[in-house]
C-alpha cells in the first residue's frame, strides 16, 4: 500500500513537481539482481519517490557501453508500473555536440528505455567550448517535439548558466529550470558560493543535489572499487580523512551518515531534489530517515553541526582556487521549508 511519505517540491521556476528524493542509475541497475531491482522500484513508488535519473552512458568520459538505462526500462515493466506511475529525468551530453544532435540522442535514449518521452532532462557538462545559444535553441526544439517539457544543466560554468537564462528570456525560448550540481556535506562551493548561490537565491533556478555521498565515501566506502564522479579541486583525500568526523556528527544527531548527508542538502531551501544511488530497500529506507531527521532536528542545527566539513571552500566551480580566505565566509542559506510541505 502506498504511504507517500516523501514530500514534493517544484524543480525550479518552470520545472515539474517532483519528490524531494530521486534515484540515480549510474552503476546501479547493472549491479543489482532483477528481483531486488523490481522490489526497490515498488518501494520507491509506494513512498511517493518514483523519480529516476536515467542516462545513456555511452559518450565522452562515459563511453562505457553501459546497459543501465535498458535495464531500468525492463525493470519498471517487470514491476508492472504504468508510465504515469513514475518520473524520469533523462540525460543529454555535450561531449560530441553538435556532431551528435539532441534529436538523435533523445530518440536513441527513449528507444533504449522503451518510453515515448521523459519528464525533464539534464544537459551534461563539457570540456570544449560549446555554443550555448545553439544549445538553448535545440533544447527548445526537443520540447516542441514533445520529448520532454523542462530542462536543467549539469555542472556548467556560472557564466554559461547566465547566458542560457538570458538568451532564452530574450528569444522567448524555454530556459533551464534547475541545475544538477555536485553538492554534499563536503562539496558546497557551486551551490552555496557566490555563483549559483545567487541564481538560487533570486529564484531563477532550482537545485538538484547530486553526488551527495561522494561515490560512497561519505557512507563509509572509503576506497570505492567502481568509477565515481570527478574530484573537482583535488580534495578527495581530505574527504576520505573526514569520514570519521561524518560518523561522529551523525551519531551525535542519532542518525546514520546517509541520513545526515541527505538532510544537509535538504536543509538548503534552494534544494528541490536530492539525487542519490541505492541498491536495496534497506538503503532506500535509510535514506527516507533523512526526512524525519530534518523535521526532528531542524535545518539550522544540522548545518551548524556540519559547518567544519566544507572542504572545497577555496575551490571555484571550474576547479580553480580562490584567493586565501575562500568563500566560506559567505552568507548561509535561509532556513529550509517544512519538509512535509
Amino acid at each position: 500500500m502506498a504511504d507517500n511519505t516523501v514530500p514534493t517540491r517544484t524543480l525550479g521556476p518552470a520545472g515539474p513537481e517532483v519528490p524531494v528524493l530521486a534515484l540515480g542509475s549510474w552503476n546501479i541497475w547493472d549491479r543489482m539482481e532483477r528481483d531486488d531491482a523490481v522490489a526497490l522500484v515498488h518501494r520507491a513508488k509506494d513512498a511517493g519517490a518514483a523519480f529516476f535519473d536515467v542516462g545513456n552512458y555511452n559518450m565522452g568520459p562515459h563511453a562505457e557501453g553501459a546497459r543501465t538505462d535498458i535495464l531500468f526500462g525492463e525493470i519498471v515493466r517487470d514491476a508492472g508500473l504504468e508510465r504515469s506511475d513514475y518520473l524520469v529525468c533523462g540525460k543529454l551530453w555535450l561531449w560530441d555536440y553538435p556532431n551528435t544532435g539532441f534529436a538523435d540522442w533523445m530518440r536513441t535514449s527513449l528507444d533504449r528505455i522503451g518510453i515515448e518521452a521523459v519528464d525533464t532532462v539534464v544537459v551534461g557538462d563539457h570540456m570544449a567550448p560549446v555554443d550555448i545559444r545553439r544549445v538553448v535553441r535545440d533544447i527548445h526544439a526537443e520540447i516542441e517535439a514533445g520529448r520532454f517539457t523542462s530542462w536543467g544543466i549539469n555542472n556548467w560554468p556560472h557564466e554559461e548558466a547566465l547566458l542560457a537564462l538570458e538568451f532564452a528570456r530574450d528569444e522567448g525560448l524555454t530556459p533551464p529550470s534547475f541545475a544538477q550540481l555536485k553538492y554534499s556535506l563536503v562539496r558546497r562551493s557551486m551551490a552555496e558560493g557566490p555563483f549559483y548561490g545567487g541564481l538560487f537565491a533570486d529564484g531563477r533556478l532550482g537545485l538538484q543535489a547530486s553526488d551527495v555521498f561522494e561515490g560512497g565515501i561519505l557512507v563509509g566506502k572509503t576506497a570505492p572499487e567502481r568509477k565515481i564522479g570527478a574530484d573537482v579541486g583535488g580534495i578527495r583525500d581530505e574527504i576520505v580523512a573526514a569520514w570519521p568526523t561524518v560518523q561522529k556528527i551523525a551519531e551525535g544527531l542519532d542518525a546514520t551518515p546517509a541520513q545526515l548527508g541527505i538532510a544537509y542538502c535538504l536543509a538548503n531551501p534552494a534544494t528541490a531534489n536530492v539525487l542519490f544511488g541505492c541498491r536495496s530497500i534497506a538503503q532506500f529506507d535509510d535514506a527516507l530517515g533523512a526526512l524525519a531527521l530534518l523535521e526532528r532536528v531542524g535545518a539550522e542545527k544540522i548545518r551548524d553541526a556540519a559547518a567544519d566539513l566544507w572542504l572545497d571552500c577555496d575551490v571555484n566551480p571550474d576547479g580553480t582556487w580562490f584567493p586565501p580566505g575562500g568563500i566560506a565566509g559567505g552568507a548561509a542559506p535561509a532556513p529550509a521549508p517544512d519538509p512535509a510541505s
